[in-house]
């Protein structure tokens, strides 16, 4: 009998083993790059996805956020934010005795309306008192015309104050100082807030940020 297959058997089996072990570990290396890749776009994607609901979120809060007050101009007229539909309203919350922040930011204001030149018409810019006790109309119209540039004061009774405030999303308190006025002086948010031609908020500008830069915005947004 002849027995020279068995002697080639094992050979044939460690050779075609071999060529198992070897199909087994390309397919399990591709497989990996397959889930690596599977990964690699589940993370991105959840990374857009939290962008996109973040900007979400955003756009829903804004849109909510919307100027809404009556008040009395320093002219004696009672306001509302109706008086300015189709423009834009650029508002700053102050106080006539203000030392530094409110004057430094209302001048800020008349060079951008100034830089703006024809574009300006499309915009009203607002002081609104958060100093009721002391800002009387004719204490504002004593004030808010040093800056001339259209900015027009509006203030109003304590509780009107409080209730524009609590709609414009901003904070003020008053402070015991006696070195100050009348024994007190206020803080106050000291942003610039910009609304769109239908009141809805659009952005703020942050205390000391540059007429020129507040501009590009506005001219950016208007040319829209």
């Amino acid at each position: 009998m002849n027995l020279q297959w068995l002697e080639d058997v094992p050979g044939s089996l460690t050779k075609n083993g071999g060529q198992a072990i070897y199909m087994t570990l390309t397919f399990i290396r591709k497989a990996l790059w397959a889930l690596a890749g599977v990964a690699a776009l589940a993370f991105v994607w959840l990374l857009l996805w939290g962008d996109y609901r973040a900007d979400l979120a955003r756009t829903d809060g804004e849109l909510t956020f919307r100027a809404d007050f009556e008040l009395t101009d320093h002219k004696g007229m009672l306001r509302t934010q109706e008086d300015f539909a189709g423009r834009w309203m650029i508002v700053f919350f102050g106080f006539a005795n203000c030392p530094d922040v409110c004057p430094t930011t209302l001048s800020e204001v008349a060079a951008v309306m100034d830089d703006l030149g024809e574009d300006a018409e499309q915009v009203q810019p607002l002081f609104i008192s958060i100093d009721p006790e002391r800002d009387t109309p004719a204490a504002l119209a004593d004030f808010v015309p040093r800056f001339d540039a259209g900015i027009l004061g509006l203030t109003g009774t304590p509780d009107q104050i409080a209730k524009t405030s609590n709609t414009l999303k901003i904070f003020y308190e008053k402070v015991e100082e006696a070195s100050a006025p009348d024994g007190y002086t206020m803080g106050h948010s000291s942003q610039l807030f910009l609304f769109g031609p239908e009141a809805g908020f659009v952005t703020s500008w942050a205390y000391g940020t540059p007429a020129e830069e507040i501009v590009a915005d506005l001219r950016e947004r208007i040319a829209r």
